[in-house]
């Protein structure tokens, strides 16, 4: 795959992960509404990407921040002080929109955070599948203090990571915590020492996942999307439903053949 060049983020593609970078370093990348228009069009590029025989050419995507002292500290609160509400309005959907879609990528999307990750910025990771952060990432929710809420779905998704109660005290405090806490809170997967390991770490389970059939993994990131706080009864006939879909593809097909024939996979990824 080959990108344009944007102006905010930086984007590679290598042996089948596509590496977004937020290239702001001078503003500890915060996200100003050009991050959020270049995200939107590179975001509408993957949605649409297809190979010949229906696969996708990217099996992950990796989200960073250029630097080492910031993944993303936030929205851009420069810009956001001359905002009209309705023009606040409009940039919160808009980088809500951006955090949905990441959610609906068929491919797992990993956070390495390096550095502050706070408001929108923590917002951002909360949207991808799973969070690795450097031991010296730090992370929050401090709108409350200059008399803002949560705009990009803090409210929303710090509940579903970290449960209710830890979420209400994070977000009504505006408490900045460590990576170490946001480990024991289980809003991060791990933590690692410096950069360079956890790029290493990011590369590492990607890899792995690449392995696996990327129609079940899709499948699993879908259900897993779709049975978020349904019952259990509700959640159950969703996961049935995704089962009997997975014998109507070919890798289910490609899969079961290898394993009975101690043969490795070979998935055709449909």
């Amino acid at each position: 795959m080959h990108f344009k060049e944007y102006s905010t983020i930086l984007v590679t593609h290598e042996e089948a992960i596509v590496t977004v970078t937020i290239n702001r370093p001078q503003a500890l990348n915060a996200l100003s509404s050009q991050v959020i228009d270049d995200l939107g069009a590179l975001l509408e590029v993957l949605e649409n990407t297809r190979e010949d025989d229906g696969g996708w050419p990217f099996r992950g995507v990796v989200i960073t921040g250029a630097g080492e002292k910031a993944f993303a500290a936030g929205a851009d609160i420069g810009e956001m002080t001359a905002m009209t509400p309705d023009q606040a309005w409009k940039y919160s959907t808009r980088m809500q929109a951006i955090t949905l879609k990441l959610e609906a990528l068929p491919v797992p999307v990993i956070a390495a955070v390096n550095g502050f990750a706070l408001g929108g910025g923590c917002e951002l990771a909360m949207a991808c599948d799973f969070i690795y952060a450097t031991s010296s990432a730090s992370f929050g929710q401090p709108e409350v203090s200059l008399g803002l809420v949560p705009g990009f779905g803090g409210s929303v998704r710090m509940q579903q990571r970290v449960g209710p109660a830890v979420a209400r005290e994070l977000l009504y405090t505006g408490r900045r915590i460590t990576a170490d806490e946001a480990l024991r809170i289980g809003l991060v997967n791990a933590v690692l020492g410096d950069q360079d390991e956890l790029l290493a770490t990011v590369r590492t389970t990607l890899a792995a996942i690449v392995e696996q059939s990327p129609a079940a993994v899709a499948a699993v990131k879908s259900t897993v999307e779709r049975v978020e706080g349904l019952s259990t009864a509700e959640g159950l006939a969703i996961e049935a439903e995704s089962f009997r879909q997975a014998f109507t593809t070919a890798d289910m097909r490609e899969g079961t053949r290898a394993f009975l024939a101690k043969e490795k996979p070979t998935f055709p990824g449909r």
